[in-house]
């Protein structure tokens, strides 16, 4: 299949403006593979160090042997349902490593934080930063040098990202990413919202609200809903850095584990040891990016890709830009519906054919670049499989052209929307994104005066004083990275969806991040230049018209430009949030961190 003229041209713009960035990434890489076992270059004390705490078997393979040594950079902790079932991966990963005549070796933990414990509370003003902390974290557990290839356990929202910014420092090595699956399904989503909009008109309890949540989130595996964590599944899926059909398979399974050991074997058999080196930052390269990026379009992913895949492709020598994202999205068709852009969760969307349905009808399409490096070699072909055991043994067979459930996923002659899932914003507030996947056709535009908030914790306030009963657009500003951090505030949701539900006609516009769970309602987010860094949305003032046009991609306030530009970026006092729950620790992020559309970090 020829590859659409619009992925060619995007592709060869981005190969264009980062030839020099990328050709000395590649220098850095190369440079750093290393000849033979990397430990046996170390001093004898540096050598007795890394292997003193080995079992008898590895000892003696680390100090005398040539096979490969894989790094385990894990992100366990009980806290992250998703990360729980990866309590026992080191063994079973080492016991895979000792079957094949090779070692492993937790090489070191990275922080990882749940965001969905943490939202709408101080510690997710740490959340976006944590990923660059982990990408750093990931760095410290590489330094021991002991290494010739690497696993990365890792799923959710910051950890995945920062896990790879981290390792394609580290791009010489072998790499793959080992997920662990979703949980099973809960209650209905659709009964979960409808629990959270009573809650939040007062109609439903606390004890019931929690009831619903409870059901909703009741076991180990990642949160069932289309989220940041499962975006990032289906990115490390159509990137090439996990298995065929290893995304959304269900966590401590038979199945589940012979995944996770052929994924040792593949590492194993890309490391600089053999004939078929193949290092991870030779995977990530500008085709791959692109194709993470259709993927997203596809499924109506995380609108915080458009941070969080900027920063990847940076670190690998890569300059995406929301342009990028914007070019795509025009000729990328939708073809999944997953909570929050419909009601199915992840484990419909698995059933229905999942990511071997969805990879295979844009190949078909010429949606996808084909001629890229995955861990199963070149070329994505193998990803238009699924795996299942047959007798015990691991195998992948084609997908079916047929949708298994078309409320869920879809071919590409019949998409949900002839366009992506995300849109980009531009006027005289700046630049921002939209999410449309689920934004009725009748709310794609908005007109409306601004109500100006400082604290999302005054919208709720003021539903509650009853003074949001009409039309209006809610401005949340100061959210951004040089402010707090950049919190989600998926707390607007309950409320600004039960006013439209109401009939108003109502939108957000904020330098915050919504996760995409902003839903049906219009929100223009990531808005950037921030209010902190003093950009035009400090300018603006309740009562103002705002004009949001997810049809033309504009955002306007609808002010004379003379007062406009006349006017003084509001400022306020923003040091309540910058001291407790350790957020003092992160002054030097804050003062550091880039702009949304650069990927608000501190690299």
């Amino acid at each position: 299949m020829t590859i659409h003229p619009v992925l060619a041209e995007v592709t060869q713009r981005i190969v264009e403006r980062s030839h020099a960035s990328r050709t000395a990434y590649l220098a850095k890489i190369d440079a750093a593979r290393g000849k033979g076992a990397k430990r046996h270059h170390l001093s004898c004390g540096n050598l007795a160090h890394g292997f003193a705490a080995c079992a008898e078997n590895d000892k003696h393979a680390l100090r005398h042997g040539h096979a490969a040594n894989l790094a385990i950079v894990t992100s366990y902790n009980d806290m992250l349902s998703a990360h729980q079932p990866y309590e026992r991966y080191p063994e079973l990963i080492r016991g895979v490593a000792r079957s094949l005549g090779a070692t492993a070796q937790v090489a070191g933990g990275v922080p990882a934080m749940c965001d969905g414990v943490t939202q709408g509370r101080p510690g997710m003003e740490l959340s976006l930063f944590s990923r660059d902390l982990i990408a750093m974290a990931t760095a410290v557990s590489l330094s021991h040098d002991m290494y010739e290839g690497a696993l990365y356990l890792g799923i959710c929202d910051k950890i995945v990202p920062g896990m790879m910014i981290g390792a394609l420092s580290f791009g010489h090595l072998a790499s793959a990413f080992v997920p662990s699956g979703p949980m099973p399904s809960g209650i209905p989503n659709e009964e979960k919202s409808k629990v959270r909009q009573a809650f939040a008109a007062g109609k439903a309890t606390r004890a019931e609200l929690l009831e619903a949540e409870a059901r909703s989130y009741h076991g180990a595996g990642t949160c069932t809903f289309y989220g940041t964590a499962n975006s990032n599944q289906m990115l490390m899926e159509i990137m090439g850095v996990h298995l065929p059909g290893a995304s959304f398979e269900a966590p401590d399974t038979p199945l589940r584990d012979a995944l996770t050991a052929a994924t040792v074997e593949r590492v194993l058999a890309t490391d600089w040891m053999g004939e078929h080196y193949l290092p991870l930052g030779r995977i990530i390269d500008e085709r791959a990016v692109v194709n993470g990026v259709v993927g997203l379009h596809a499924t109506g992913g995380s609108t915080n890709h458009l941070l969080h895949l900027v920063a990847i492709a940076r670190a690998a020598g890569i300059d995406l830009r929301w342009d990028d994202f914007d070019a795509l999205s025009s000729v990328v068709p939708l073809l999944a519906r997953v909570y929050p852009n419909g009601y199915a969760d992840v484990n419909h969307f698995h059933e229905a054919g999942g990511m071997g349905f969805l990879i295979d009808q844009l190949l078909d399409a010429g949606l996808l670049h084909d001629d890229v490096h995955t861990i199963m070699g070149r070329g994505l072909g193998a990803y238009r499989k699924a795996p299942m055991l047959e007798e015990g043994k691991l195998v992948w067979k084609p997908v079916s052209k047929e949708s298994g459930n078309r409320g869920v996923l879809r071919t590409i002659a019949e998409p949900f929307r002839h366009d992506g899932g995300l849109r980009m914003l531009k006027g005289n507030v700046g630049r921002g994104v939209i999410k449309i996947s689920s934004v009725p056709e009748d709310r794609m535009v908005i007109e409306a005066p601004a109500i100006v908030f400082d604290e999302q914790d005054d919208v709720k306030a003021a539903f509650d004083r009853g003074e949001l009963d009409r039309d209006f657009v809610a401005v949340v500003r100061f959210q951004g990275p040089r402010a707090r951090g950049m919190p989600e505030l998926h707390k607007l949701t309950p409320t600004l969806s039960l006013l439209q539900d109401r009939g108003h006609r109502v939108a957000l516009l904020t330098d915050g991040r919504m996760s995409g769970a902003s839903g049906r309602v219009p929100a223009a987010i990531h808005v950037t230049p921030e209010a902190e860094a003093g950009g035009p949305i400090a300018r603006i003032r309740t009562g103002d018209l705002v004009r949001l046009d997810a049809v033309s991609g504009s955002i306007e306030v609808l002010v004379d430009a003379d007062e406009w530009n006349a006017r003084v970026p509001d400022d306020v006092d923003l040091s309540v949030h910058h001291t407790g729950m350790g957020r003092e620790l992160f002054a030097m992020f804050r003062q550091s961190a880039v702009a949304a559309d650069l990927g608000a970090g501190v690299f």
